[in-house]
């Protein structure tokens, strides 16, 4: 086992979208922190930057990328406070979103030059890691040309619903943001949005799939553990 892919996981289950996003960027400083001081130091004695993998789930929330359109959310301010749903514009790629409970959401804050340069194929690995715990709840979770996620049946337009949503940041090749995967999530709110900016796909749940609420502690099991696989991490 590569010693630089130990990797600390935290779950701090139903947290505030601000407080999470605030302890992500602490631990992303961090990282970049020490990488920026181990290029003053000589190979050997460099210090190990740290990798985290934070699992939670956040209340009612909508959150806008960098690139999104704040057209896609079809409630003003004041229905949304009606609602109780929190808004958020933040530093991730992607349009909006919703975050509620019942989503799993999994940030990883992992140093890339410990596993490859490439932002395409760590998006990859993470839609990797959701399908394979798909398929164990008998889901066949595939990619959509040209979009990120994870989809049911993405090879039929009329069909093809998102289950798993992603938008990541990366500097310095230090990543944090990561995916929402809709385990037992209350699918109405996306409604209230164009999720992703995509208004002519739905969206599903593993619950509503099968018909059945699912344990989030074992999905969440099940994806850590398909997570380890595709990154080879050390947990």
């Amino acid at each position: 086992m590569n010693p630089n892919h130990k990797v600390v996981v935290e779950d701090l289950g139903l947290i505030d979208y601000k407080e999470a996003w605030d302890y992500q960027e602490i631990l992303f400083k961090k990282v970049v922190s020490v990488k920026l001081a181990n290029r003053e130091l000589p190979e050997g004695q460099q210090e190990f930057t740290g990798n985290y993998l934070i699992f939670c789930e956040h209340p009612n929330v909508f959150t806008l990328g960098k690139s999104g359109d704040e057209k896609n959310i079809l409630l003003n301010e004041e229905q949304r406070r009606q609602r109780h749903i929190a808004y958020y514009k933040i530093n991730r790629g992607g349009d909006i979103t919703y975050h509620g409970p019942g989503q799993l959401v999994m940030y990883p804050i992992f140093n890339l030059d410990y596993f490859f340069t490439d932002i395409h194929k760590y998006l990859r690995f993470l839609e990797e890691a959701v399908i394979l715990t798909l398929a164990d709840y008998g889901l066949k979770g595939e990619r959509l040309e040209g979009l990120t996620g994870v989809w049911l049946d993405a090879g039929h337009p009329g069909k093809a619903r998102k289950i798993c949503a992603m938008g990541v940041r990366t500097s310095r090749w230090v990543t944090m943001h990561g995916i929402a995967l809709n385990v037992n999530t209350n699918l109405d709110y996306f409604s209230l949005i164009i999720p992703c900016g995509i208004s002519d796909k739905a969206v599903t749940s593993i619950e509503h799939e099968l018909g059945n609420k699912v344990d989030m502690e074992e999905v969440k099991t099940r994806l850590k553990k398909y997570l380890s696989q595709v990154f080879e991490l050390d947990i």
